[in-house]
């Protein structure tokens, strides 16, 4: 690591500790840099002159760009867990008899807790999916509830009141015909097919409504993209969103925005997607760090982490790194390392142009090798 670099890292991350702009004081005061003020914001002011760091308005410091922190996540980060996360994940790994979601919602939880920004669970596409089953389950001897299973294991119920007119072998005749109709339909055929089917429930139903407007919420049930959010409240205290409305707006409706997450999910072959607020010409607020999940016999789905450009890219993606493989060798019995990626809108495959290291001026203060102009990280 060159001066220029080891600059660049120490403003990155008394940035994401602190929120406050960074001067060279700062870095010779905190960090001990046997460098001068003069050396060091010379080689801030470069830094800048490459679109590392910028000027804020309101101080004579700087702060990350965006591209400063894909460099700092591509070269410079440390790459580590903490003792605390690997200790509790392992205890929760080690309980056999969890279950897959249960595994992956309290994983997310913790992420949440240890780095204080929210974590999403994106189940698998739920278009992929099909219809196996339409089971009824009488409740009394006027309510029912209807349960629905997918060839994932996925389950939609509703429960539903009968009236005079509608009797509980009226339902199980509904029940058994949407069975012959609709099993196997694939999830996204489901709606036009059910509206389709429609004139036939009068066959065996007068009143038949209020058991056709039950099975249609079902299936529109099944066709939303099944997202949880874990962590939502400890976000919206950031200093980036605590005390401006119009932003955690924004963020409340980013996470009711499954489709964002699912491009993010998309967004290339490997396993971790690293998307960096700025980058983007219409995110500037929000950075998200994807991962997708992979079992044995289940569909993909992913996890995710939300935060401000300032987040803990660190701590946020050498966790999930290590989530991700400790769910492959749990399920799959092994482990691997994990690919990561992400936009670099200057570079346009990825890679983030390495900065340029300046001469020394004076004897001690660091390497005096200069960077060639074309060296790539």
């Amino acid at each position: 690591m060159n001066r220029r670099e080891r600059v660049l890292k120490l403003i990155v991350e008394h940035f994401i500790k602190t929120a406050e702009p960074v001067g060279s004081r700062t870095l010779i005061e905190e960090y001990n840099l046997n460098y001068s003020g003069a050396t060091i914001r010379a080689e801030m002011n470069s830094l800048e002159q490459e679109g590392f760091l910028e000027k804020t308005h309101t101080s004579s410091g700087r702060v990350p760009s965006s591209k400063g922190y894909r460099y700092y996540i591509e070269h410079l980060r440390e790459r580590s867990v903490s003792d605390e996360f690997k200790y509790q994940m392992q205890s929760i790994m080690d309980e056999k008899i969890r279950s897959i979601d249960d595994v992956i919602k309290e994983s997310c939880e913790i992420l949440s807790q240890m780095t204080s920004l929210a974590s999403i669970v994106l189940g698998p596409n739920a278009t992929q999916e099909k219809l196996v089953s339409v089971q009824l389950v009488p409740i009394s001897s006027t309510s029912a509830t209807c349960v629905f299973i997918t060839d994932q294991g996925y389950v939609e119920n509703k429960t539903f009141v009968l009236n005079d007119k509608t009797s509980l072998s009226d339902v199980e005749s509904c029940v058994k015909l949407l069975n012959d109709r609709l099993k196997g339909t694939a999830i996204a055929e489901l709606i036009p097919k059910m509206k389709a089917i429609k004139p036939l429930l009068s066959d065996y139903v007068i009143d038949h409504d209020v058991i056709y407007q039950a099975m249609l919420e079902a299936f529109v049930g099944f066709a939303k993209d099944r997202l949880s959010a874990y962590g939502k409240e400890e976000l919206f205290e950031q200093p980036e969103f605590k005390d401006d409305a119009s932003k955690i707006k924004k963020l409340i409706e980013l996470f009711e925005s499954p489709e964002v997450f699912r491009e993010v999910e998309e967004d290339g072959d490997n396993e971790i997607s690293i998307h960096i607020a700025g980058e983007a010409k219409d995110n500037d607020d929000v950075s998200i760090i994807s991962a997708k999940v992979k079992i044995p016999g289940q569909k993909e789905g992913s996890i995710a982490i939300v935060g401000p450009k300032r987040m803990d890219y660190d701590q946020v993606v050498s966790s999930m790194e290590y989530l991700i493989n400790e769910l492959e060798k749990r399920y799959s019995g092994e482990g691997k390392e994990i690919k990561h990626e992400g936009r670099d809108q200057s570079q346009g495959n990825g890679s983030t142009q390495q900065p340029k290291q300046q001469a020394s001026t004076k004897q001690g203060e660091g390497r005096n090798q200069a960077q060639g102009k074309n060296s790539k990280a």
